[in-house]
């Protein structure tokens, strides 16, 4: 290889410069202007969490990094991190809203406190169905426990709306609770498991691409399945705890009016 001067002659680079043949990227990546060398892995019968924790604990050590050189797990699974955390955040936000929803209807703080205790039973439909199935949980599945949130809550708005009603006709508490349960849980379980056999077939299904959406179908079904039938018991009894607490509390508020008054009533006599 010849290289031009500026005067016009001629220069071998064999003159000015050693050949030699290294090993070296066909291309200089860089971010935050810093050098940075990708290797890219795919997972293979291995959650994509469960494959970063084994290279984070299993690889990287064993790596011989000269001073000034680091690793960082990105990709899919950094976005995966991400994503979340922005569902926690969601989740949270849906929570508060539909609690205010509710409050603002029933005009009672108490009330979505009651029917917001059946959630938790959902979430643990969810870790039974997905431990059950041998699957992960991933961003398609989280979008199904933010689903969750609105379909438990409505079949426990159905209960205590229909006892309060109850109540209201003069109904005693136990009584009113017994007639509910009896009324609502027709309607309660036909919106339960049309849910579930409309999700069915998405969490069966073997097509092409089902395996991205077979979380979402495991999710609700497993959600579903346990936190409705822990709904009709659990919700009746934290309902009637809860309003026996607050006749006493009432009893005893009125009571003291009562005291309070009599004795004004004497000191006016007096």
């Amino acid at each position: 290889m010849s290289i031009p001067t500026p005067t016009g002659k001629v220069v071998k680079l064999s003159e000015v410069a050693e050949i030699g043949e290294y090993w070296a990227p066909p291309t200089i990546e860089r971010k935050s202007r810093q050098r940075i060398v990708t290797v890219k892995v795919t997972p293979y019968n291995v959650s994509l969490g469960e494959l970063a924790q084994q290279i984070e604990s299993q690889v990287v050590p064993q790596l011989d990094l000269p001073v000034g050189y680091s690793t960082h797990i990105g990709g899919t699974f950094e976005t995966q991190q991400d994503t979340f955390r922005d569902m926690i955040l969601l989740a949270a936000l849906i929570i508060l809203l539909v609690y205010i929803v509710m409050a603002s209807q029933f005009e009672s703080l108490r009330m979505p406190a009651i029917i917001m205790f059946s959630v938790p039973f959902a979430l643990s439909g969810v870790i039974m169905a997905l431990w059950v199935t041998h699957r992960s949980l991933d961003m398609i599945g989280a979008l199904g426990l933010v689903l969750l949130v609105g379909i438990v809550v409505k079949n426990g708005i159905v209960l205590v709306d229909y006892i309060n009603l109850m109540r209201e006709r003069g109904y005693e508490l136990n009584q009113a609770i017994q007639m509910s349960g009896r009324s609502r849980i027709r309607p309660v379980l036909m919106t339960a498991f049309t849910t579930i056999l409309g999700m069915v077939p998405m969490a069966v299904s073997e097509g092409e691409g089902a395996e991205m959406w077979q979380p979402l179908g495991i999710v609700v079904i497993g959600g579903l399945m346990v936190s409705t039938f822990l709904t009709l018991y659990i919700v009746p009894v934290l309902y009637g705890v809860m309003s026996r607490h607050g006749d006493r509390d009432k009893q005893e508020a009125l009571r003291k009016k009562f005291i309070f008054m009599d004795i004004k009533v004497k000191k006016t006599e007096n």
